[in-house]
């Protein structure tokens, strides 16, 4: 796996899950060489993070508008907060 396929960002968080999954899948056959095993492991934890971050958005937001106070809450984007582009 090249350097820049290891670092990619993923398109979604739903992409990003397919792609970890179908590394453990690979990885727990067995039948990986060393070199792309450690490749797909490292490929596995920027993707892992990247999934732990986008559910952690995701839940600041819920208790963001659990309290409703979206107004206070401006996501990673910049994009202005919902009340603000209402505005």
């Amino acid at each position: 796996m090249a350097k820049s396929q290891l670092n990619a960002t993923p398109a979604s968080f739903e992409a990003s899950l397919a792609e970890l999954e179908a590394i453990v899948r690979d990885m727990e056959a067995g039948q990986l060489p060393l070199e792309e095993s450690l490749a797909a492991y490292e490929r596995g934890a920027v993707l892992l993070k990247h999934c732990q971050d986008a559910l952690g958005a995701a839940e600041q937001k819920l208790k963001i508008l659990e309290n409703g106070s979206l107004h206070d809450f401006e996501p990673a984007s910049g994009k202005p907060a919902l009340d603000e582009r209402d505005a």
